[in-house]
């Protein structure tokens, strides 16, 4: 790996007697095949950022609908996802309950989610059902963020249905059906 080369400058006759100079060269070789050796062997057994993904379970579109329970209007939450990253809620039925517009994010959404909750568990005894209808005027990311916050929120019943045509005559009347830029 090292050597130590020794040999002499030359042999000059008379003069001064010079010692010899001792020149080191080192084998790098076998240092990189092992720098190699670990690159490899950590790429391979390293994992990339695994992808990230919500499990959603829908059923199937051939399910006939007698298996479906109806929910009372008391515990129900109605989402109305719209365009500019805002959403309309209501509770109940449609109609007979003010919608109201509120934004994503903790003091938006969120609050809402926690404090109907609460009330809804005080009045009923039961837990909320969410009910979640995006537009097609309203992002991918305001439905990740709806499900993300449902999942903060600790709320497991919901369900994602398609949006009617007076819920977006609802969302027409407050802006929120435009399209997007």
């Amino acid at each position: 790996m090292a050597e130590l080369d020794t040999s002499g400058g030359g042999k000059h006759k008379g003069g001064k007697v010079r010692s010899k100079k001792q020149s080191t060269r080192i084998d790098l070789t076998a240092m990189v095949d092992l720098a190699f050796l670990l690159i490899t062997f950590f790429i391979m057994t390293t994992t990339l950022a695994k992808p990230k993904a919500l499990d959603l379970a829908m059923p199937d579109k051939d399910e006939k609908t007698k298996d479906q329970l109806p929910i009372a209007a008391s515990r129900s939450l109605t989402l109305l996802l719209g365009s500019d990253d805002k959403l309309e809620w209501y509770l109940g039925e449609p109609g007979k309950s003010a919608p109201e517009v509120i934004s994503y994010g903790k003091d938006g959404l969120r609050k809402l989610l926690v404090e109907k909750s609460k009330e809804v568990q005080e009045k009923t005894g039961k837990t909320i059902f969410v009910v979640i209808k995006p537009s097609d005027k309203s992002k991918y990311k305001n439905m990740v963020s709806v499900l993300d916050e449902m999942n903060i929120t600790n709320i497991l019943m919901y369900g994602i249905v398609d949006i009617t045509a007076p819920e977006i005559e609802l969302l027409k009347r407050e802006n929120l059906y435009n399209d997007t830029k």
